[in-house]
C-alpha cells in the first residue's frame, strides 16, 4: 500500500479521504526535517502545513509524486527542488479564507475595544477602567488592505458589513474586482500606509513582500492606526514594528504571525501592552481545518490517480512528473 506521511497532524477528514483512496497515512514523529526527510523517504505523497519540505527531503523521496501544502502559503516548502524532481506541490487556496478574514476583524475589534485589557479589568474589579479607556468606534473608519486576494476581498467584504470604508492596493488585481466590492483602489503601497486608520495584511511571503513593511513604511501610518498581519511575519520588519509600539507612533498591532514561533520570554512583544498576539490560529476553526485537510486531501488523490489537479503550484511540472 503506497505511503502518505503528514508532517504535521490534519483533520481526521482529510485522513479518511486520503485512506479510502487507498493511502497508507502516518504521522512524522517529529516536524525535525532530518526526521522527516527519512520518514518520507518511501511515501509517494506528503502533506505539510507550516513546517514545510526542504529540498533536501525532496531529493531523499525516492517515489514522491505530490507535496499537498495544508494552506496558501507555498514559502516553506523548496518548490524549485519539487519541480526539478518531478513532484508536484499543491495547495488550497480558498480553503481558509473565511476563517483568516474573521480572524483579522477579530484582531481589529480586540485592540479597538480594548478586549483584553477589559478582561482583566473586570476580573479584578476594575470598573473604573471604563473612564481611562481609549475605545474606538469602527464605522466611518478606513480599513486598508495590502493584498487584495481572496482573503484580502473577504475582509474588505466584513469591513465594509461594519460600515468601514475601504482601500486596498494590489497591482494584480483588475479593476473589476474593486468595483465588485466598492472598495477603493490605491495607485501605490504609501497611499493604502497614510489613509488607512487599520492597515491589514494579507500578502504571500516571497523576495518583493519580505520586509516589506518596514521603519520607513511604519513611520508613514497615522498615529492611531492600528496594523493587522495574520499573513506571514517576516513581511513585517519585526525589529521596526516593537521600536514604533514602544514609542506610540501607531496605536497598536495584532499579530498571528511571527518571524520565528519559536519565542522566548524575553521575546519583547511579549511585553507590550499595545499589542495583542495570537498563536497562528486565524486558519483553525472547526470548519476550516476540516475543509482544508479534505481539500488538500483531494489535491493529493487526483495527483496520484493522474488527473490534474486544480491547484497545482508548479504546472511546469506536469507534463514531466514522476508517476511511478
Amino acid at each position: 500500500m503506497a505511503g502518505c506521511l503528514l508532517v504535521q497532524p490534519i483533520h481526521w477528514s482529510g485522513i479518511e479521504a486520503l485512506e479510502r483512496a487507498g493511502l497508507s497515512v502516518r504521522v512524522a514523529e517529529s516536524t525535525d526535517m532530518t526526521m522527516v526527510a527519512h520518514q518520507a523517504r518511501d511515501c509517494v505523497a506528503v502533506i505539510t502545513r507550516n513546517a514545510g519540505f526542504s529540498a533536501d527531503a525532496i531529493e531523499q523521496g525516492r517515489v514522491l509524486r505530490v507535496i499537498g501544502v495544508h494552506g496558501i502559503g507555498v514559502d516553506p516548502v523548496a518548490v524549485s527542488a519539487a519541480t526539478e524532481a518531478g513532484t508536484c506541490v499543491v495547495n488550497t487556496p480558498t480553503a481558509n479564507v473565511q476563517s483568516v478574514a474573521e480572524h483579522a476583524i477579530a484582531l481589529v475589534f480586540t485592540l479597538a475595544k480594548q478586549i483584553t485589557m477589559a478582561d482583566r479589568a473586570a476580573r479584578r474589579g476594575d470598573f473604573g477602567f471604563k473612564y481611562q479607556a481609549d475605545l474606538i468606534e469602527l464605522s466611518g473608519l478606513k480599513l486598508g488592505l495590502l493584498g487584495f486576494g481572496h482573503i484580502g476581498q473577504a475582509t474588505a467584504r466584513l469591513g465594509r458589513a461594519l460600515g468601514m470604508s475601504v482601500v486596498a492596493y494590489s497591482p494584480s488585481r483588475s479593476d473589476e474586482a474593486f468595483e465588485q466590492l466598492k472598495v477603493e483602489r490605491a495607485t501605490n503601497l504609501e497611499a493604502v500606509l497614510t489613509e488607512a486608520d487599520i492597515l491589514s495584511i494579507h500578502l504571500p511571503l516571497n523576495p518583493s513582500t519580505r520586509g516589506l513593511i518596514g521603519a520607513r513604511e511604519i513611520d508613514l501610518m497615522k498615529r492611531d492606526a492600528i496594523l493587522i498581519n495574520t499573513s506571514r511575519g517576516a513581511i513585517i520588519d519585526e525589529r521596526a514594528l516593537i521600536d514604533a509600539l514602544q514609542r506610540r507612533s501607531i496605536k497598536g498591532a495584532g499579530l498571528d504571525v511571527f518571524t520565528s514561533e519559536g519565542m522566548g520570554q524575553d521575546y519583547e512583544l511579549l511585553h507590550l501592552d499595545n499589542v495583542v498576539l495570537t498563536p497562528h490560529i486565524a486558519g483553525s476553526t472547526e470548519a476550516c481545518l476540516a475543509r482544508t485537510a479534505r481539500e488538500v486531501a483531494d489535491q493529493v488523490v487526483c495527483v496520484l490517480e493522474g488527473r490534474r489537479p486544480q491547484h497545482l503550484i508548479n504546472p511546469d511540472v506536469w507534463i514531466r512528473r514522476r508517476t511511478a
